[in-house]
């Protein structure tokens, strides 16, 4: 798939959480455990999994634009939402097995994936296990690019975390928090953009099980030093799989630098810049986020799979000669960010800019 890089004008003010219809939760008994998920629409198959601490309501605004053409699902990790909390595995590679059992439950055999931030993560890892299943892949925001990630997620890894967690629910805390979100808006800071959505994540986590099972997945992904792991080892292998990435310009959890090193490293695929955006994409602007997922869509077909292929490129550890599974994308856009560092091992087409590094701390 040709590289294509765009970025729109968004404004801060996004439609509001809940304007969109949500759809019923249902549940299914996996394992043992209750997997809550929720289902809208026909057509082919597309997978929307939330980030860490967060639930299916996140995807609430974009559900609806979706549903018109695909068959969506959209689930609450097993520790989120309304699913199970259980003493249990919350690894990347565990919840990739999670998606792809709920899906065989529900006689879905491919899919075209959407992850955001920690299911950014599950969803390169579900590539990544189960390429025979994937369809598509799009990353928003996501996890398991780089090491760096916002000091918050650094310090809620560390001991003591779980009652740090209980303290911010206290009438006094929430003042204090309320008052220091303030200071972030007005000073136009990117975290504070994101202030609310991550408040709403904090108020998702109303008691010690919840907490137990945030901290747990938390630490299976970041430490004290930042992302324990990256899948960037093997982006080659993202060859002939059609992916694209959509991140805020203003990203201070997982910032903007990290789509941008992705973009280099993953064979043809493209990248998406929101302005005005910071964490959550989709939140911020959830028409146009549903209008670049429906183009993309259109523009590319399902991804195949070739076992021949697969073992090739683990041999050589380099993209396959031939790129299956697209169409080819429209004309490029230049994106208005400053140019990138990074090393890629597969460059951008000339005349194309990527994010900027954030400053240093």
């Amino acid at each position: 798939m040709a590289t294509r890089i765009t970025a729109g004008t968004t404004t801060a003010t996004r439609t509001g959480p809940g304007t969109g219809q949500a759809a019923r939760l249902r549940y299914r008994t996996i394992h043992g455990y209750r997997r809550a998920f929720r289902m809208a629409g026909k057509g082919p198959a597309v997978l929307l999994i939330h980030g860490i601490g967060d639930s299916s309501e996140t995807w609430n605004d974009i559900v609806p634009g979706l549903a018109q053409r695909y068959r969506v699902i959209v689930p609450d990790l097993l520790g989120h939402g309304a699913s199970d909390k259980p003493r249990a595995d919350y690894s990347v590679g565990g919840y990739a097995n999670g998606m792809r059992d709920l899906l065989s439950v529900l006689g879905v055999e491919r899919v075209t994936l959407v992850g955001h931030s920690l299911g950014g993560g599950v969803a390169m890892q579900f590539a990544y296990q189960f390429p025979e299943r994937t369809e598509r892949l799009v990353l928003v925001s996501s996890g398991g690019v780089g090491r760096q990630v916002t000091p918050v997620l650094r310090a809620a890894s560390l001991p003591g975390a779980e009652l740090a967690l209980a303290a911010l629910r206290l009438p006094t805390m929430r003042w204090q928090l309320g008052a220091f979100v303030k200071v972030m808006q007005t000073l136009d800071t990117g975290l504070g953009l994101d202030a609310p959505d991550l408040l709403r994540v904090v108020d998702a986590l109303p008691d010690a099980r919840a907490r137990s099972a945030f901290i747990r997945t938390l630490r299976a992904v970041v430490d004290w030093r930042g992302q324990v792991g990256t899948l960037m080892d093997r982006c080659y292998l993202a060859q002939g799989m059609p992916s694209m990435l959509v991140w805020g310009e203003r990203d201070q959890v997982v910032p903007a630098i990290h789509g941008g090193m992705a973009h280099v490293s993953m064979p043809g695929s493209r990248l998406e810049l929101f302005e005005n955006a910071g964490h959550f994409p989709f939140r911020t602007d959830p028409q146009r986020f549903v209008s670049v997922l429906h183009d993309f869509i259109a523009s590319t077909e399902p991804a195949h799979f070739s076992a021949e292929e697969w073992r090739q490129m683990l041999r050589t550890r380099r993209p396959h000669a031939r790129v299956s599974g697209a169409r080819p994308a429209p004309a490029q856009a230049t994106a208005p960010a400053a140019a990138s560092a990074a090393a890629p091992a597969a460059a951008p087409a000339a005349g194309t800019r990527l994010p900027a590094p954030p400053a240093a701390a």
